[in-house]
């Protein structure tokens, strides 16, 4: 029996990782650099993955202890989570639009207006979104004139990138009512031509001519929202914050809203809670996460509604209350300022609430549960915002969540407010939900209208972040949507023109990652499930072509997505 005992103690010395049974996982991926993203910021080189999560991660040896179906070698590229963008907007071409977003001259847009009219014969709206004066040859902002020209026959409107300002023909100002002695609309401008007549564009209140197109129904908007979504996994989102979520077709006395007739669809080709549920539902893992903002739609609705904020699941879940705007934005420009705008004395922007409408607001929301998220990117419209919700805060109790984890948050705050107000969001832990790639897209609008101070400081991160502790993560709002410009912008500070603003207002690469991905997840309390390369989190992964650790700037700029995982899962391979 001793002789037994030793040759069985022998066997089992002798026994090395390549001779023991192999954990048998989904997936492996190594020989690279994976970016974990955990509280060390981590790297290892391998990733092992199981029914949609991280089973482990580790060195090369990571291959003796796993088997996999499939095994991908990185040959020294970057895996690390996927983005989660904290505001986007899904803007799907519909069968009236034209997609100005990719034109580079209005002598293009007008050729894309022309195009449509012929497809749609006359009379027909014609819309579309994207446009900025930045991009197109001429520098300068569409016309009523130039619109005129391509369609006179069909009523057009074509809303700018940001859709802070849009730009109309004469048909299309002639059925909305628009004339040279039209009034401003409460919080909006009407622009006149040096004859004083409307030049075509509306900057905030372009609602006044949209209410006269006929809306496309969610049957003809449906593929081309998934084709919208699909393309944000191109760009590496793997979950994203839907700010224009809305709930208007639920059940009458649930929140929604009566069909103006019988068999009529609500709220159109829009995305809904109750159709990104049924849309996820069908389409499963081949769609990034969402998290829906609920506009604020009243309190007697909100109230109906049986749900808040963290309702759903890790496919489909409900946000904050939000974006509701409480001041425009620098794509109009109608932003609120505390001061003037640079050239135009006496001009400031508008607010869109009274202090006693906005703290109603917000009041309404906390005492229901609700996370905050509201839209303010001027200073002044920062602090209005940031009493309202301070205010809130201090005096109704949440049952839910402690005094300094409610995770409410201002959405933009893009010119910064006095260290009195920063000091306030420290104390009550508000949150700032940023766009770095505003300082890229917008560098030309920010340069004409904000004083050197402002400029310098635009859609800052180092400040309240370093100096005042603020948690901050990052998103998009559509200008642009890849998420790499938006890390360019944070590390760099530079515009297209190559001038850096504010330099000390830039984060270092592994920040700003982190403020992309883990600040996301934290900002919907998904912070145990996802965001970071960790054992039992979802794998929602990408693949970059270089090390965005040690790359220079130019190649996040440059840069592009090679592979996308959701649930660990290929749904993107860059051709």
């Amino acid at each position: 029996m001793r002789a037994v005992k030793l040759t069985l103690a022998g066997l089992l010395l002798g026994a090395g990782p390549t001779a023991m049974a192999k954990e048998p996982v989904d997936l492996i991926i190594h020989d690279g650099q994976v970016l974990t993203v955990d509280a060390a910021f981590s790297v290892r080189s391998a990733i092992a993955v199981r029914n949609g999560r991280v089973v482990a991660t580790g060195a090369e040896d990571l291959l003796d202890r796993y088997s996999a179906a499939r095994v991908i070698d990185l040959h020294g590229r970057t895996l690390m989570p996927g983005f989660i963008d904290t505001h986007l907007h899904p803007i799907p071409i519909g069968p009236s639009d034209v997609n100005p977003l990719i034109a580079h001259s209005i002598v293009e847009i007008q050729d894309m207006v022309r195009k449509k009219a012929a497809e749609l014969g006359p009379g027909k709206w014609i819309t579309g979104y994207g446009w900025q004066e930045a991009a197109l040859a001429e520098k300068r902002n569409l016309t009523r004139a130039d619109l005129d020209a391509a369609a006179p026959n069909n009523p057009v409107l074509l809303v700018r990138a940001g859709a802070h300002s849009a730009a109309g023909n004469s048909l299309a100002l002639k059925l909305a009512g628009v004339t040279r002695d039209t009034p401003d609309p409460k919080g909006g401008l009407i622009e006149h031509d040096a004859a004083g007549e409307p030049s075509g564009i509306i900057r905030e209140r372009q609602d006044i001519v949209e209410r006269f197109i006929p809306p496309p129904t969610w049957a003809e908007m449906k593929a081309p929202m998934i084709r919208t979504l699909q393309g944000f996994l191109a760009l590496g989102i793997t979950s994203f914050h839907d700010a224009s979520g809305k709930i208007d077709d639920e059940p009458v006395g649930q929140g929604g809203i009566a069909p103006a007739s019988p068999g009529e669809e609500v709220a159109s080709g829009e995305m809904t809670f109750h159709r990104a549920q049924a849309l996820y539902a069908e389409m499963g893992d081949q769609l990034p996460r969402v998290t829906l903002y609920i506009s604020y739609p009243g309190p007697q609705r909100l109230k109906a509604f049986p749900h808040h904020t963290g309702f759903g699941d890790d496919r489909v879940r409900i946000g904050a209350i939000g974006e509701n705007l409480v001041d425009g934005g620098f794509t109009g420009p109608t932003a609120w300022l505390l001061v003037d705008y640079k050239g135009q004395p006496g001009f400031r922007g508008k607010g869109r609430y009274t202090d006693a409408e906005l703290q109603d607001m917000v009041d309404t929301a906390n005492r229901l549960g609700w996370q905050l998220g509201l839209h303010c990117i001027g200073d002044a419209a920062i602090v209005q915002t940031i009493n309202a919700y301070a205010h809130s805060l201090e005096t109704i109790p949440d049952p839910a969540h402690a005094a300094d984890d409610r995770r409410w948050f201002t959405d933009h705050f893009t010119i910064m407010p006095p260290d009195a107000t920063m000091a306030t969001m420290a104390r009550d832990h508000i949150w700032i939900a940023q766009q770095p790639n505003f300082l890229y897209n917008l560098e030309n609008r920010y340069a004409a209208t904000l004083d050197d101070w402002r400029l310098e400081h635009n859609n800052p991160i180092a400040t309240p972040a370093h100096k005042f502790g603020i948690f901050m993560a990052f998103g998009s709002d559509n200008l642009p949507v890849g998420p790499l410009v938006g890390l360019y912008a944070a590390i760099t500070r530079k515009g297209p023109s190559g001038a850096v603003h504010g330099a000390d207002e830039a984060v270092g690469v592994a920040e700003a990652i982190r403020m992309y991905t883990a600040n996301g997840a934290y900002l919907s309390r998904e912070e145990a499930i996802k965001g970071t390369l960790e054992p039992g989190k979802l794998a929602d992964m990408i693949v970059l072509p270089f090390d965005p650790l040690t790359a220079q700037p130019q190649a996040f700029l440059n840069g592009h997505v090679d592979m996308t995982f959701v649930g660990g899962k290929l749904v993107y391979t860059h051709p």
